[in-house]
């Protein structure tokens, strides 16, 4: 694919600048007064009068606040570096924003977003992983913040990033979208799940299509993918499509799963529909739009 329609969370124009990130003299010689901190109150982004992200300088941290380096920003001719300083406690329920930030992220423009996004799953993780999953000794941040190393045991840890599947599974014209145990009524979206080890994506889309639908789905096609800082996950997009429309929901997982007609889906995503559709800012919602171009 591509999807036409613009991925969230994707496309920060921040430059990573990887080589920078094990040269400790660089980096330090980066940490002057031109310098940016993106400013954060916990997880949440602090925003200045245009709606865009607030950064801040050195001299808004503490001399001991664990920092990472985001990258160089070259918007505007010259550069600089960017920074974020790890939270004192990451998030309780990664998984889930909370309202106040759904509210401001559908403020942000498109680079804002993802260089929010990335910088918030990085510091999130700092914040959370403070001690070694091999010994339970205290980390430290090294190469930028790219890597914790144990101070015991030597042990390297690096960020994570869990791969998911989200998939449409389509079957003579209709597209089959599930309501998650616990969401709001009338909210549905694409089946998803964590792709598990020894699995290809299309294999994990075949098997999360069946234990929460009882449908066998065929022919997967990846669509596109997102990176999803709740706390961090790639969201790999897909189609399929299938021979049945019978269901066997599992009520464990999921409170419906229906077939909707393609009809019902544009008017849900106008927000007139027989269901809520997943937000803009989610690939749910791509995947949708994507299926609705591809159709016409």
């Amino acid at each position: 694919m591509t999807s036409a329609f613009p991925i969230a969370f994707a496309g920060s124009p921040i430059d990573r600048a990887d080589n920078l990130r094990a040269d400790p003299d660089a980096l330090a010689g980066l940490m002057n007064w031109k310098a940016r901190v993106l400013k954060l109150d916990g997880l949440i982004p602090s925003l200045d009068d245009r709606n865009r992200l607030e950064w801040g300088t050195l001299a808004d941290v503490s001399e001991d606040a664990e920092l990472v380096f985001l990258g160089l920003d070259r918007s505007d001719g010259g550069e600089r570096a960017c920074f974020a300083a790890v939270p004192d406690r990451g998030d309780a329920s990664p998984r889930m924003a909370n309202p106040q930030l759904w509210a401001l992220m559908a403020t942000l423009e498109p680079g804002d977003l993802a260089t929010y996004g990335g910088a918030r799953s990085l510091v999130d993780w700092h914040a959370r992983h403070r001690f070694c999953a091999q010994c339970g000794q205290g980390t430290k941040a090294t190469k930028g913040g790219w890597q914790r190393n144990c101070e015991s045991c030597s042990t390297q840890h690096f960020p994570r990033t869990d791969p998911v599947t989200i998939m449409l599974v389509e079957h003579e014209g209709r597209l089959m979208l599930g309501r998650g145990k616990g969401w709001p009524e009338g909210a549905f979206s694409a089946l998803a799940g964590f792709v598990e080890p020894g699995e290809t994506i299309e294999e994990a889309v075949q098997r999360e299509v069946f234990e929460e639908s009882g449908i066998r789905a065929r022919d997967v096609q990846y669509v596109a993918s997102q990176p999803w800082p709740f706390p961090s996950q790639l969201m790999i997009g897909c189609h399929s499509y299938t021979d049945s429309d019978e269901l066997t929901i599992d009520y464990t997982e999921m409170a419906e799963v229906i077939f909707f007609t393609r009809e019902e889906v544009v008017s849900s995503l106008d927000g007139d529909g027989p269901f809520r559709a997943p937000p803009r800012h989610a690939i749910a919602s791509n995947l949708m739009r994507w299926w609705l171009e591809k159709t016409k």
